[in-house]
């Protein structure tokens, strides 16, 4: 039984993340970044002045609110993981020297991704009962779609608090797990 399941998950791993979906991610970024006219060139310097910029004026919060600079730290932390680490370390190991090029191009193109999706979180974002913002995906597939959409975004928040348990802490632990396996042998 679990040859069958490892089976069906190594097809569909390999479908999902084999050519098409790279041919998907990077074609939706260009795509943005040509529709954005290349925000992620043009507006770099304003966007280092709005968050790197105010790391050396002395800024407080409002009570309940954040910084742009905490702002810009908590979205890192959420985007740069153990795997991006290790996983630069395994895409040189086995593309080549290669892989630093389209891994710089998928950078690129994935900064318009990543300022499309914050444009559209922060559009679309509402108050909760205690009078906080909240924002993401499943605000702006609810609030962003016409109703008969709105099942994708209660799917989307259902399927993100399952990826929890298999790729939040669980990846990052075997990650670290293999490297010191294999710097140990």
């Amino acid at each position: 039984m679990i040859d069958i399941i490892t089976l069906i998950n190594s097809k569909i791993n390999d479908f999902v993340w084999g050519v098409p979906a790279m041919v998907l991610i990077l074609g939706v970024g260009l795509w943005l970044s040509c529709r954005s006219k290349f925000v992620q060139i043009t507006k770099f310097g304003t966007a280092m002045r709005a968050t790197i910029g105010r790391i050396f004026r002395r800024e407080d919060a409002q009570a309940g609110a954040v910084t742009p600079f905490q702002a810009v730290c908590t979205a890192l932390a959420a985007t740069v993981g153990t795997g991006n680490i290790a996983g630069v370390a395994g895409a040189i190991a086995l593309g080549g020297p290669g892989a630093v090029l389209w891994m710089w191009v998928s950078a690129l193109l994935g900064m318009c991704t990543k300022f499309a999706e914050v444009t559209l979180a922060v559009h679309f974002r509402e108050r909760n009962v205690h009078g906080d913002w909240v924002g993401g995906p499943m605000y702006y597939i609810k609030n962003g779609l016409k109703k008969h959409w709105h099942f994708l975004g209660y799917l989307y928040a259902a399927l993100g608090v399952l990826t929890v348990f298999g790729t939040g802490n669980a990846t990052q632990v075997n990650t670290i797990t293999a490297s010191i396996s294999l710097s140990v042998s």
